[in-house]
């Protein structure tokens, strides 16, 4: 199925890259993980580095396992196996100081002349070449996550089919290529399995440090790198605004940071608006990727008052193209990609005003939405378009998967583990942020003029 470790990695990115973004790190596991992991590292735009863990073994019994240590003095114990063997805490000490060593030895020799990148708050994704047994990639998992980090992705090419890393309480969700029910060892799905060496995973981590500094023009110019043209930056606009429409105007607020190359509408659903908590946040995390945003409300207050209004998505539509309209004669606003971000009936609003705008609306992302209430013109959609349900909101989810089918552009449904149709939950509406940013700068980038 591989050629190599460096192909699994290539393939194995492609199922990934809903995580690019400023918060993820990759980890590899040491040392076959590691080329995987660069080459994931390089496709997300992340910085890399190596998680080296050591399990805890029983001293009589090696293979159960006690918990496992990592870098930095981070423990995590199996209270229930300690219980069962009835081992006393010196015990447990003498056994984690001894490993504490190791990893402590191991992790010099991979990095000699920077300490481990902090996890704390990032989103890790621990990469290895394959899952046999699973428990060093369950140990790096316990010591990510105690290590602060705020969501752990296990991501592997090739995993045996018994082997479900998805039901640990350590990882949040498991990316895996290939789950064959005749599985012998990690080799036999690749036709170069050589030996990685302690002075290939150096070397690895030395390019990915490299390449993800910042060159100024003299050194890119003294390694024959071409030299970027920073553009003029365009003032951040962080305003309050009245968008004129049938002799009254509808609110919002508008935030464009300097570097902002695209902007995202927001489209609120029924009983939500501008000052919605919920997508100020998600509004937020667009920002902290370097989107504008457009918050504003569809209805008028005295227009909301009939419920009526609330489900006229056609409506609530041709306010949202008019809107658009309003966007790209504003100074600021001509040169800006254009996506639409949607919520319970706004969905169906964005996706519907997409379908007018086809040559103009840039990605669309719908959270919790009812895309089925546009079922007549979702045929007509060609921007690409991504379809954010909660795992739990079961109706919901039917419904979209409905309306998944009838689109014909590019289009991807994420479902997000534990998330009610709110996502309340504690985590889920991070989550979905982190999903809809990465599809916007993913998909407005693509499409951009102005570059850097």
């Amino acid at each position: 199925m591989f050629r190599d470790r460096r192909d699994a990695g290539r393939q194995l990115a492609q199922g990934l890259r809903r995580y690019r973004g400023p918060d993820t790190l990759v980890l590899g596991l040491p040392r076959g993980g590691v080329p995987v992991a660069a080459e994931v590292a390089a496709a997300l735009n992340a910085p890399l580095d190596v998680i080296v863990v050591r399990k805890l073994g029983v001293p009589y019994q090696p293979e159960l396992a006690l918990g496992a240590v990592g870098e930095g003095g981070v423990t995590v114990v199996n209270d229930e196996v300690v219980r069962h063997l009835h081992m006393s805490e010196a015990e447990l000490s003498t056994v984690a100081a001894r490993e504490r060593d190791v990893v402590a030895v191991r992790a010099l020799r991979f990095r000699p002349d920077r300490p481990a990148l902090s996890l704390e708050g990032k989103v890790a994704v621990i990469v290895d070449d394959g899952i046999a047994t699973g428990s060093t990639a369950h140990a790096a998992c316990g010591v990510a996550r105690a290590a602060g980090a705020a969501l752990v992705v296990l991501a592997v090419p090739v995993a045996p089919a018994d082997c479900h890393p998805e039901h640990w309480p350590e990882v949040d969700e498991f990316v895996c290529l290939q789950r064959p029910e005749q599985f012998w060892a990690v080799g036999q799905f690749y036709d170069d399995f050589g030996q990685t060496t302690d002075d290939e995973v150096v070397a690895l981590l030395k390019l990915a440090a490299a390449a993800s500094a910042p060159l100024a023009d003299g050194d890119a110019a003294e390694h024959g790198e071409p030299v970027r043209h920073i553009a003029p930056e365009r003032a951040t606009v962080d305003e309050d605004v009245d968008v004129p429409i049938a002799g009254t105007a509808l609110q919002g607020h508008v935030t464009l940071p300097a570097d902002a190359t695209a902007i995202v509408l927001f489209a609120h659903g029924s009983g939500s608006s501008r000052h919605s908590p919920r997508n100020r946040y998600v509004a937020s995390v667009l920002q902290e990727g370097g989107l504008g945003t457009l918050l504003f409300d569809l209805l008028t207050p005295a227009e909301e008052a009939h419920r009526s209004n609330v489900f006229d998505i056609d409506l609530l539509a041709e306010r949202l193209v008019t809107v658009t309209d309003w966007v790209v004669r504003q100074p600021w606003g001509a040169p800006l990609q254009i996506g639409y971000f949607g919520a319970s009936t706004g969905a169906a609003a964005a996706l519907a005003a997409a379908a007018v705008r086809t040559r103009q609306i840039a990605a669309v992302v719908s959270r919790g939405g009812r895309p089925d209430l546009a079922m007549p013109v979702l045929d007509k959609v060609t921007a690409p378009t991504l379809l954010i349900v909660g795992g739990w909101d079961e109706m919901v989810l039917e419904l979209n998967r409905r309306a998944q089918r009838q689109l014909h552009c590019e289009n991807e449904l994420a479902m997000v583990p534990g998330a009610t149709h709110l996502f309340e939950e504690p985590g889920t509406l991070a989550q979905a942020a982190r999903l809809a940013r990465d599809w916007f700068v993913d998909h407005l980038a693509r499409q951009g003029s102005v570059t850097v």
